[in-house]
């Protein structure tokens, strides 16, 4: 049997644009020949020569320069992967943003006021994973490139809490052990009240971590000062718990757990959803966590906290016991995608209050929806699966009040988001 012949590959060609606008990702938009074209770390306004492959360029040279282009303040800008709006001002910047969400609400038909975007950056992120490398007897530690399957080995990076400076050097150290295997893993690390915790990630190609490589571990641990390190989970040693403070409660995650990327941005997500709580005095909190809003929450209401994840329910638990002055919060484990709490269990609630993974809820909001729960809170990592989301409920007789946008991701294409609905 004759096989399909691969259409040809699109050839490169040099080319003027003009940039109209910005998309979703931070990319300049123009047109070349009457096609869409998408030019990373190019601004409206703006004319540039590109070489352009398919719908993508690459800048040569700014012909005609925006006045809204700023000088990035790291010098790994448009190397890494990571950072997609270093050199855009900041009303640009916040209009950008805000206009991702009006767009994702406008692509379901909502209509409702966006708040003006909230800066939550504060000192910085509290947690980062750094992919490794072993190379030629070296280890090499970073992000990976902007556009390309390869390692950018940092010194530092600039967004992140100062505790964590020096979190590549940290990474190649924790990764030394592991050198004869000559595998690529991660190290994920989390800036805690008690200092550094730890998880070294093995990628699915798990090795017994042998007696040697655990007291090369400690001994890492020691000179480094760090609170806590784990591979694939597993505690090799914890010096000092490496706590968190949340509300009234004090959680120690499991390794590797889910936190909000910033300090700033918990407390400004956990503020915005205590606000439109109000009075409530029966929560459900589902996708929960570790519980940044349950034990906020349980401070003027009963609480019921759901999430499928075990170890962080267990952190949430334990973090509870040692709380006072707290109305009841009942944690429970499920899975919220395959077993959503139905309609029936949630009719005695007044108030429920979902975060889930990027995919959404979209089978737990059905039942929300059913339950009419009278006040229904919202948090959500991507526009998209929360416009769909809300269409849901906004089909079921619910009325999106507000979104407010929350940048803890700043510079980067990401934003989160809080939205408020209410039957009627």
């Amino acid at each position: 049997m004759a096989s399909k012949k691969q259409p040809p590959k699109p050839q490169p060609i040099l080319a003027g644009i003009k940039i109209t606008h910005l998309g979703g990702r931070g990319d300049g938009i123009g047109e070349v020949a009457g096609e869409r074209v998408f030019v990373p770390y190019a601004l409206p306004g703006e004319e540039v020569r590109a070489m352009v492959t398919g719908n993508r360029a690459v800048v040569e040279e700014i012909v005609k320069s925006s006045p809204k282009r700023i000088e990035p303040f790291c010098p790994h800008f448009t190397h890494c992967g990571g950072c997609a709006a270093q050199h855009i001002d900041q009303d640009t910047y916040r209009s950008w943003k805000k206009g991702i969400i009006e767009v994702a609400l406008a692509n379901k038909g909502l209509d409702a006021p966006v708040d003006d975007l909230i800066d939550a950056h504060g000192a910085g992120r509290r947690r980062v994973t750094l992919h490794v490398r072993f190379e030629k007897g070296r280890v090499r530690a970073g992000f990976m490139q902007a556009r390309r399957h390869e390692l950018l080995d940092l010194d530092h990076c600039p967004v992140l809490v100062p505790a964590l400076s020096g979190a590549a050097d940290i990474a190649r150290a924790l990764a030394a052990p592991f050198t004869a295997q000559g595998e690529a893993l991660d190290v994920r690390i989390t800036a805690s009240e008690s200092g550094l915790d730890c998880d070294i990630r093995l990628n699915g190609k798990r090795a017994e971590v042998g007696l040697d490589a655990r007291m090369d571990l400690a001994e890492i641990a020691t000179e480094l000062d760090l609170a806590r390190v784990t591979v694939d989970g597993d505690l090799i040693v914890e010096r000092r718990p490496p706590g968190i403070r949340m509300g009234a409660g004090r959680v120690v995650p499991p390794p590797g757990g889910f936190l909000q990327a910033t300090q700033a941005g918990e407390d400004a997500l956990a503020a915005l959803v205590l606000g439109h709580a109000g009075s409530a005095r029966r929560i459900a909190d589902l996708f929960c966590g570790v519980g940044p809003f349950a034990l906020r929450l349980a401070a003027q209401a009963s609480v019921l906290a759901a999430d499928a994840d075990e170890a962080q329910i267990t952190a949430l638990a334990n973090a509870v016991r040692y709380c006072q002055g707290l109305k009841p919060l009942t944690t429970e484990v499920r899975d919220l995608f395959r077993n959503p709490y139905t309609a029936w269990e949630l009719s005695g609630f007044d108030c429920a209050v979902f975060d889930p993974p990027r995919a959404g809820a979209q089978v737990q909001v059905r039942e929300i929806t059913a339950a009419k729960v009278p006040i229904v809170i919202a948090v959500s990592c991507d526009p998209a699966s929360f416009a769909r989301d809300a269409a849901i409920l906004c089909a079921g007789g619910y009325r999106l009040e507000r979104v407010s946008p929350v940048d803890q991701f700043k510079y980067t294409r990401h934003v989160e988001l809080v939205g408020v609905f209410r039957q009627g």
